[in-house]
């Protein structure tokens, strides 16, 4: 099997703004430290670099608060990348800053652009086999059905599935391990969306750390959540665990922070 959904060459991440502090969440636990998110992200940027691949770090977005969740704006394949219509009106923008960095290492850069239009990469898992798409408060149909027919030409296929009610984005709940395997809250792999792979489940109150992401030979996984983490250990994992408080205040996670890919040679 191919393992090219978790095998990069490089990674875009962005630092975060000052206006973090007024960036979207679905519940207020309380202002973050940007001191200590800069810390967290540095590791988390330390963590990416060590494995080879190539980091590249975009300046602060004042204008945008949310911009260090820089998944949400676009999709990136081998053969291209899409650059996606966020759900959030005031994330609208962020996409449009991210598509010239894309074009310097893509030929081939797309558009979600229909008015009806709206998608956000949080919402997206692309396996080896498919791509899997969930249906939230911040992709529609409409959206899901444009990226369906974008990257068709490509050759990939997108499975609409849906986001459990009061689950931000599809992958708060769940991350691909390798190319068979799925970490996945019981919530989410109840819905059956998961069938045909292995899932390992989160730990018993230690949902909010299914968002973690396989890159190369590491698995990076919000720290301060022991039982999950030694699950991942003794199935063979290489797990690096990063602080992530300052994010989860803004509904962020280890995905959120970085773009993945190995664009054409």
């Amino acid at each position: 099997m191919s393992d090219r959904s978790y095998r990069f060459t490089h990674a875009i991440t962005r630092k975060p703004a000052t206006s973090i502090i007024n960036g979207l969440r679905a519940v207020d636990t309380g202002t973050p430290s940007l001191a200590l998110m800069r810390q967290h992200h540095a590791d988390y940027i330390a963590a990416l670099r060590s494995t080879g691949a190539v980091i590249v770090e975009l300046d602060a977005a004042e204008a945008f608060p949310d911009s260090v969740f820089v998944e949400d704006t676009a999709l990136c394949l081998p053969e291209g990348a899409v650059v996606m219509r966020p759900g959030a009106p005031t994330r609208l923008g962020e996409a449009a800053l991210m598509a010239p960095h894309l074009q310097a290492l893509y030929a081939d850069v797309r558009t979600i652009s229909g008015a009806d239009s709206f998608i956000e990469a949080g919402d997206i898992l692309t396996t080896e086999t498919e791509v899997l798409v969930g249906r939230s408060a911040r992709t529609n149909g409409a959206g899901i059905a444009e990226l369906a027919a974008t990257i068709a030409p490509w050759g990939h296929k997108v499975r609409e599935v849906f986001t459990p009610p009061g689950v931000l984005h599809f992958k708060t709940d769940c991350s691909l391990l390798d190319g068979e395997t799925i970490l996945s809250t019981e919530r989410l792999d109840a819905s059956g969306c998961f069938a045909g792979y292995r899932v390992i489940h989160t730990a018993q109150g230690e949902e909010a750390c299914a968002n973690a992401i396989r890159f190369n030979d590491l698995v990076l996984m919000p720290a301060g959540f022991p039982r999950t983490r030694d699950k991942l250990v003794a199935a063979g994992y290489h797990v690096r665990e990063i602080g992530n408080s300052e994010c989860a205040k803004l509904d962020g996670g280890m995905s959120c922070l970085s773009l993945r890919f190995s664009p054409p040679v």
